[in-house]
């Protein structure tokens, strides 16, 4: 819920902007209203003054990050000609389609031998031929594999797919997984809730009202999860609103959400793009910050914003960090799905890199599980070289 957030109003130069500022300082909850002058003040500073001020209330100068891995285990996907966002999908017998079998999951999760890694970030395709099966027995061996490693996996639009083609509930499913070792759920595939927007982008993927049934239905089992928002296509800022609007009702009636993390859309090799005559554009610095500080303003019930580094860039994501952000997408290893549409930036991070990349906000970086938990801080003059062994784990979170 809100806090009362100490903030001079004087620094504010945009009057629509003051009485937020005053539902700030008395911890009050912003409005829809609130939130629309939020995306359209020209003062970006003072948006950001005011995000900053209600991170630095919870999180100080703190800034975490996870050592985490990406597999991406099959590109195949029922939604390859209807989601026409998406560079990634592919057809069955298309060119460039993959589905990893065991042998190479495990050789792609070896990566995180020798390394910091604690977290794998699984998502992928709604492949016919991806089953309950396939990721109960891909979640039992790396469990078995690497024991110390945290399962981050599936998407909520992956989780309805299995339990449509299994013919099970999605609460069965998510059960099943759970006992396999899924500890906590991705935010992706809920790109924008509108249904006119989802009609123009992905009118075939499962709707808004879907996402959030089966985050709940997840919280209610006590998997925790994360939550996205895609911005930059088609959507105005009311459906923005909307969207925004449904995650903190549901953060109200579950606290299951652990991260909002706003995702740049990408109009590079695309239908998509295309069609709206960006390929070779993106989002605008500006936009990405100004919808990571209205999360952290709008979203008062969440604890923490993430920035995504890999979709708006190293440098927007270091600013960030003034506009309300307290996490930042950790080391990656090696990310497909938003360099499938055009994203130029690295496809890792090393520690050190992320270590100079906070500091260099004038932010203090600390290593967290994927609860969210501190489990190393760094003195100021270690930079991370040599470091290998992943932080001791804490024990499991409750719920």
């Amino acid at each position: 819920m809100p806090l009362a957030v100490p903030f001079d109003l004087d620094t504010l130069r945009d009057p629509a902007l003051r009485p937020i500022g005053e539902k700030l300082v008395r911890g009050e909850r912003l409005s829809a209203a609130d939130g629309h002058t939020l995306f359209t003040s020209p003062d970006i500073l003072g948006v950001g003054a005011m995000a900053n001020a209600a991170n630095r209330a919870r999180h100080g100068d703190r800034v975490t990050f996870a050592a985490n891995q990406h597999i991406n285990p099959t590109n195949i996907c029922v939604l390859r000609k209807t989601c026409v966002f998406c560079g990634y999908a592919r057809l069955p017998k298309e060119e460039g389609a993959y589905r990893y079998s065991l042998e190479q999951v495990l050789a792609e999760s070896d990566r995180a031998d020798g390394t910091i890694t604690r977290e794998f970030h699984i998502v992928g395709g709604l492949d016919m031929q991806a089953g309950l099966e396939y990721y109960t027995t891909m979640f039992r061996a790396l469990k078995e594999r690497h024991p110390q490693v945290h399962i981050k996996a599936l998407t909520a639009v992956e989780i309805a797919h299995i339990a449509r083609i299994e013919k099970m509930s999605r609460e069965d499913v998510l059960i099943a997984l759970r006992e396999a070792g899924l500890d906590t759920l991705p935010g992706g595939g809920a790109e924008t809730f509108s249904a006119a927007v989802r009609e123009q982008i992905a009118d075939k993927k499962l709707g808004g009202a879907d996402y959030i049934d089966v985050h709940r239905t997840a919280h209610k089992l006590g998997i925790r999860s994360n939550c996205t928002m895609l911005y930059g296509h088609v959507e105005t800022i009311e459906d923005r609103l909307e969207h925004l609007t449904m995650l903190r009702t549901l953060q109200d009636e579950t606290g299951g959400f652990l991260a909002y993390i706003p995702l740049a859309y990408h109009p590079d090799d695309n239908e998509l793009g295309v069609t709206l005559g960006r390929q070779g554009t993106s989002t605008t610095g500006i936009d990405d910050l100004r919808n990571l500080a209205v999360g952290r303003l709008f979203l008062d019930n969440f604890e923490h914003i993430k920035t995504h580094w890999i979709m708006v860039s190293t440098a927007v994501s270091q600013i960030a960090l003034h506009f309300g952000v307290n996490d930042i997408e950790g080391t990656v290893v090696r990310e497909k799905i938003y360099h499938a549409v055009g994203a130029n930036t690295p496809q890792g991070m090393t520690l050190p890199q992320l270590l100079q990349l906070i500091r260099g906000a004038a932010k203090e970086p600390a290593e967290r599980d994927s609860f969210y938990r501190v489990i190393r801080e760094f003195a100021p003059d270690d930079t991370g070289e040599g470091i290998t062994a992943p932080a001791d784990s804490l024990a499991p979170a409750a719920g």
